[in-house]
């Protein structure tokens, strides 16, 4: 016989292939230098522009870079002088909102919101959550992005139109972020407002079944939207502190942020109050429900037990039973069963049982 070959586990190692580098320019989505709040023509790579700017003396580079990996991420740390600390955040994501400061570099994390387009009733996503990390040094920032919903094109685009603005150097940037990703919690907490309203309304309308799911679904996200606003105030409330390194005027803009995000995590703790109120709402109507499907359910085996009686009793057979050879007995026992369920009917209506 041939010798067949073994498929036994071998004890040989499978090689390890190397990881292919992505290049660094595929995370970037934009790079630009500014140079008195005005954006010089040409395109740039990082290094390139940082050496432009630092050759020139004055003005600063912007990169914007979406969901870099470890590697590409890596590259703009070497460039930049960044701390690995920051760098590996930037890279993993998910941190919570807050400011970190490594010498003469401000590393910034904020969560960034959007809403979600979905059915009243349901058990679905509303609040999808992103991040924005940024890093700001007198002459560059960094903005690195995670999700889809948290593009920065339209911040750069406005910030492009306005000069003087620029001119502040990358605290404007700063300041433009945090606007917009403030303005975008107040767009989402006006969607979510909406659908409190519609909730509210479905609950408190008379003889309407509601679906508790949808109304834990909803205060679910509303916790999720809570998590990514409210720890957002402390660092914005640091940026506009005098000790910060950012010019007066932007620490001025910052404030008014600042005045927004409060108001925003004030609509958010009003939002989660009222849906824990509909939550009781929505348990007491439908315990109320039941209720009322019970008293419907007894008062008709109320009703249906009397013919019931009856009938069993004239079914048991005996010779000597009330009008039975009579010919009027068969008649009277009908309207007799006829005229007991009618009472109760009527009574059970009286009550509002049925």
């Amino acid at each position: 016989m041939p010798h067949l070959p073994s498929f036994r586990r071998s004890d040989r190692q499978v090689p390890v292939l190397p990881k292919v580098p992505i290049p660094t320019a595929r995370a970037i989505v934009d790079c630009a230098v500014y140079v008195d709040g005005q954006r010089l023509p040409g395109k740039f790579t990082h290094a390139a522009a940082l050496a432009e700017v630092r050759a020139r003396g004055t003005g600063f580079v912007w990169v914007g870079l979406h969901e870099p990996d470890e590697m590409q991420m890596g590259d703009i740390a070497r460039t930049f002088g960044l701390h690995s600390l920051a760098v590996e955040d930037a890279v993993k994501a998910h941190q919570r909102p807050k400011l970190e400061r490594y010498d003469d570099i401000l590393v910034t994390v904020m969560r960034t919101v959007a809403y979600v387009e979905h059915e009243l009733h349901s058990v679905s996503e509303i609040v999808q959550t992103g991040e924005i990390l940024i890093f700001t040094a007198p002459d560059f920032v960094v903005a690195v992005r995670h999700g889809e919903h948290s593009g920065l094109a339209g911040v750069r685009r406005d910030l492009e139109a306005d000069p003087q603005r620029l001119q502040l150097g990358p605290g404007a940037v700063l300041h433009a972020i945090a606007d917009f990703v403030v303005d975008s919690y107040i767009e989402v907490t006006r969607a979510v407002e909406l659908d409190v309203d519609a909730m509210e309304e479905e609950i408190f309308t008379p003889r309407r079944r509601i679906a508790i799911e949808p109304i834990y679904q909803l205060k679910r996200e509303i916790v999720e939207l809570r998590r990514a606003v409210k720890p957002l105030a402390a660092p914005i409330h640091q940026l506009s502190e005098p000790e910060t390194p950012l010019p007066k005027e932007v620490r001025r803009y910052l404030r008014d942020v600042a005045d927004h995000h409060t108001t925003v995590a004030e609509r958010i703790n009003d939002f989660d109050d009222s849906l824990s109120a509909l939550i009781g709402a929505a348990l007491a109507k439908t315990a109320m429900q039941q209720n009322t499907d019970v008293r419907k359910i007894s008062a008709w085996v109320a009703i249906l037990a009397v013919p019931t009686m009856i009938a069993g009793i004239y079914g048991m057979n005996f010779e000597h039973m009330a009008e039975l050879r009579q010919v009027w007995g068969y008649p009277a026992v009908l309207a007799l069963m006829a005229t007991l369920c009618g009472t109760l009917y009527v009574v059970f209506r009286r009550i509002e049982w049925l």
